[in-house]
């Protein structure tokens, strides 16, 4: 076997090690593509497969409205706690930071590597959920930003 597989190998060990069945499935799907020579999919998956997934997601979490088991009274009473407008602030906050990572990793490829290296540590070893690259590119984004505001 070629060492280009190598590292989709080393994830999918890190999905299965880390109990984190969402990087262990993406991982095996990539490495069935390429030991498929299904390659020519990639640009697709990498170019619209975001916006998918995206999609998917907000699906999912606008679901409990379209039942009914969040109602127009839930939606009005979190402007009305503390923990609500935390919640909304750190939503915006998310939104925004995912809003700005994209075009920052597109224009800095090179802290891609990074950011995927931090999430899938994160995802295996923290319990975490990979939804973390946006933001954290944004994260990035931001903190150069304000340490350019210093320099």
């Amino acid at each position: 076997m070629s060492w280009e597989f190598l590292p989709l190998l080393l994830i999918l060990v890190l999905g299965v090690l880390g109990n984190n069945s969402s990087v262990g499935i993406a991982a095996a799907t990539l490495l069935l593509l390429k030991l498929l020579g299904l390659t020519a999919w990639f640009d697709a998956i990498e170019t619209k497969g975001l916006s998918i997934g995206i999609t998917i997601l907000t699906i999912a979490i606008l679901t409990p409205v379209a039942s009914g088991r969040i109602t127009m009274t839930d939606i009005t009473a979190a402007f009305k706690t503390p923990v609500g407008l935390i919640a909304i602030a750190a939503g915006v906050f998310a939104a925004w930071a995912g809003g700005r990572g994209i075009p920052f990793m597109k224009e800095s490829p090179e802290v891609i590597t990074s950011i995927v290296i931090g999430t899938i540590a994160g995802v295996c070893f923290l319990d975490g959920v990979p939804v973390g690259p946006l933001i954290a590119g944004g994260i990035v984004y931001l903190i150069l930003s304000v340490s350019r505001l210093w320099s």
